[in-house]
């Protein structure tokens, strides 16, 4: 699936804030977290900023490491957690997309906090997106079989189907058939109210700064800027 995911996501404007806010706080190296196949690691990289990109799903950065200018990114293959250890002092360190919604466990999430503030230098930078929940946006999730053409003049049948709405957590099915053969992915999100969140980058020694709507996506998404406190 993991080389599908550019044919099928191909609209990346949700990305140009993120670059728009690299250069907000002058951010120099950045930390990719949840990278998936690189769009933005590679993006910031060929404008002169070191990036890592670390994802835990190898097809991804397989994916991302045949991209133009993927020499450029330091690609890590691991979750956040990989990162301990790593002298890295990086200005920002992002999650785009699903990435933060994917940590439904609060032990798992309370992980990726501790490496996001351990790989920032003081004062960095972390930035990510949260679906707001009140917008009820999975109840236009659910999409019927479509017939999508690929680049290489095949195509493809997908579908999806939320499962089940048990807030916080949302989960849904993906279905792809290439060649006859369907090829399934089930996915969960949890959804983080504001309070929740400054509640949990508090306990991590990172403040809330502000939460800006995605221009991308308006009112449907809170995009989150936060800063680690100088212990």
């Amino acid at each position: 699936m993991a080389v599908l995911y550019d044919v099928f996501d191909n609209d990346r404007r949700d990305l140009d804030l993120y670059e728009a806010i690299v250069r907000e706080v002058g951010a120099a190296t950045v930390v990719d977290i949840g990278c998936g196949t690189g769009a933005l690691a590679v993006r910031l990289a060929g404008q002169g900023v070191r990036v890592l990109g670390v994802d835990p799903a190898l097809a991804s950065l397989e994916v991302a490491l045949g991209k133009l200018g993927a020499g450029r990114v330091e690609w890590v293959h691991g979750d956040a957690t990989a990162l301990h250890g790593r002298s890295i002092d990086a200005d920002l360190a992002v999650m785009t997309g699903n990435v933060a919604q994917v940590f439904v466990d609060d032990a798992d999430w309370a992980l990726t906090l501790d490496a996001v503030r351990g790989c920032l230098r003081p004062q960095g930078w972390f930035v990510f997106e949260t679906r707001r929940v009140e917008a009820r946006d999975w109840e236009q999730w659910d999409i019927a079989p479509t017939t999508v053409e690929l680049p290489n003049g095949n195509s493809a049948v997908v579908s999806r189907t939320v499962n089940s709405v048990d807030l916080p957590l949302v989960t849904f099915e993906s279905c792809t058939v290439l060649d006859g053969h369907p090829l399934i992915s089930a996915s969960t999100l949890r959804f983080r109210d504001r309070d929740e969140i400054e509640r949990d980058l508090i306990a991590h020694s990172l403040r809330l700064v502000e939460i800006r709507d995605a221009p991308d996506r308006p009112g449907k998404e809170l995009v989150v800027i936060a800063r680690q406190e100088i212990p």
